[in-house]
């Protein structure tokens, strides 16, 4: 999806959950759903802004746009389960683990080896529970 077009009469709500559940399948609905109890008016924020909006924009696919955000939450050093998220959401749109690796390791560079490390903490969190391992294969 380099561009989700608005269908004639399609909310922002409406394209915001079209979107999140194509990027973020499971993951996306159990963060949204852990908010209605709290604060249901900021889960149409997330999904009219951040999934209506700026995802379905023009310009950048969706493996483009995961790399992006894999690499400022990493950067931010703050985030993890917004990383696992979204290196899980990475994965759903066609990133590599190896990827996501290069992704985050890049991020040395700019946040530093602590915010690098928890990053990479958090994707082996996710690709072991994504890709269990089976009998005679080396961990991730």
């Amino acid at each position: 999806m380099t561009h989700q077009s608005p269908n004639i009469g399609e909310s922002r709500l409406e394209r915001g959950k079209r979107a999140l559940a194509e990027i973020d399948g499971e993951a996306g609905h159990k963060v949204i759903a852990a908010l209605a109890g709290i604060a249901p008016d900021f889960a149409n924020y997330v999904f009219e802004f951040s999934f209506g909006d700026i995802y379905s924009r023009p310009g950048l696919d969706l493996r483009a746009r995961e790399i992006a955000t894999i690499a400022a939450l990493t950067a931010m050093g703050t985030a993890t389960p917004q990383l696992k998220v979204h290196i899980e959401a990475g994965l759903n749109v066609g990133l590599t683990k190896d990827e996501i690796v290069e992704t985050i390791i890049q991020m040395t560079v700019y946040a530093g080896f602590p915010a690098a490390l928890n990053g990479l903490f958090a994707a082996k969190e996710v690709f072991a529970a994504r890709f269990p391992v089976q009998n005679g294969e080396a961990a991730c």
